[in-house]
């Protein structure tokens, strides 16, 4: 499951940043060192944060210039793919290998460069019970991870080289596919080089063309997701769960809609945790009868580029027979569509900061 959870996001990740249109190519490449610490955001990793973690940030870029409408739209970004190298300086967190597709946005006359990058990573010292019980924040030796960086950034300084200097945000967590998952976040500074593989050469962008107004009535969406997670509870198993979600969304122009429906849970991870709690903690007064699955209704976002969106979502358990990190659940993820119905999406699903699933879905838009 790992093997594939690896390749599903590469898979969406390429597909997000193909190019269907012939125009002119102009490639960057950069590379950042990195130094920070990790971020104490549950007391539970405490025992893990006694150094400064440092490591590489290389990044490959695909500079675009309106030649596809939504180009313009988003201020010329760039697309691409990048690797991080992890040192944790620590013994018991190991090292981290990170492979991510990445969106870089500019900002105050391009000066300005923020990038959102979202991957896999493989860590080299797990979560083990007898070896490395005390790695209590990555329960797999796979993990779900996403960084920003926000730069200051000059590019083409002379024959094609430049620089950047900021701050980055890197985070690494399995989003309970295993237990434990406390996760960690760090926060770093870093300073590197870019280079124009072409030397430099200019190409001009495409003034942004007054588009056609997007006007559409409301549409209708039928999502089913599913995939593996286990509770908190160190190897209670790895349980599938499945999600039949179904909504309204409005289009308010060509970046954004709003979402309004419901989801029911089929969550076989919280039928193990209520007969494990009905056994263990009998003072907690939890039947193994009591229903594992759950309902909810929810609000959303939805931010399109391309040919994919970002859609965050905020929803309340109007159904909730068994009391599981509380009635208010939030999701944010990729869809990518092919064509003007079905599309694909990758969703992390959590209660405020703890992460109950990674999300794998399908669905069409009516």
């Amino acid at each position: 499951m790992n093997r594939n959870l690896f390749l599903a996001f590469f898979l969406v990740g390429a597909l997000c940043f193909s190019q269907t249109v012939d125009v002119p190519e102009k490639y960057t490449v950069d590379v950042n060192q990195f130094y920070g610490s990790v971020i104490l955001h549950n007391p539970d990793i405490s025992h893990l944060i006694s150094a400064h973690p440092g490591g590489l940030i290389l990044g490959v870029n695909r500079k675009t210039y309106g030649f596809e409408e939504w180009e313009a739209a988003y201020n010329y970004p760039d697309v691409g793919y990048s690797f991080i190298y992890q040192d944790m300086n620590n013994s018991t967190l190991g090292k981290n290998y990170g492979l991510y597709a990445h969106y870089n946005f500019y900002l105050l006359n391009r000066n300005l460069q923020f990038r959102i990058g979202q991957g896999i990573a493989y860590t080299t010292n797990p979560y083990e019970k007898v070896e490395n019980f005390r790695n209590n924040a990555y329960g797999s030796d796979f993990l779900s991870s996403t960084y920003l960086m926000l730069n200051y950034h000059k590019g083409n300084i002379f024959k094609g080289l430049g620089f950047n200097a900021g701050l980055s945000l890197i985070h690494y967590s399995n989003a309970n596919f295993r237990a434990p998952n406390t996760s960690t976040n760090t926060l770093a500074f870093n300073v590197g080089l870019v280079y124009d593989l072409d030397g430099g050469k200019t190409i001009d962008y495409l003034p942004a063309q007054a588009g056609e107004k997007i006007s559409e009535p409301i549409r209708y969406n039928f999502v089913f997701r599913s995939g593996l997670n286990e509770s908190d509870v160190v190897n209670s198993g790895q349980y599938p769960f499945y999600i039949v979600s179904a909504y309204a969304d409005k289009r308010l122009g060509r970046k954004s809609a709003l979402q309004l429906g419901g989801d029911v849970f089929f969550s076989k991870f919280l039928k193990e945790l209520i007969r494990f709690q009905s056994i263990a903690f009998p003072e907690l007064e939890v039947s193994a009868d009591d229903d594992y699955k759950r309902v909810g209704l929810f609000i959303g976002h939805e931010l399109f580029i391309n040919q994919m969106s970002v859609t965050s979502q905020l929803g309340y358990y109007v159904y909730y027979p068994f009391d599981f990190e509380g009635r208010i659940y939030n999701r944010i993820g990729l869809k990518r569509y092919f064509g003007d119905k079905l599309f694909a999406a990758i969703t992390l699903k959590s209660h405020g900061a703890k992460a109950e699933a990674v999300e794998f879905g399908i669905g069409i838009r009516l």
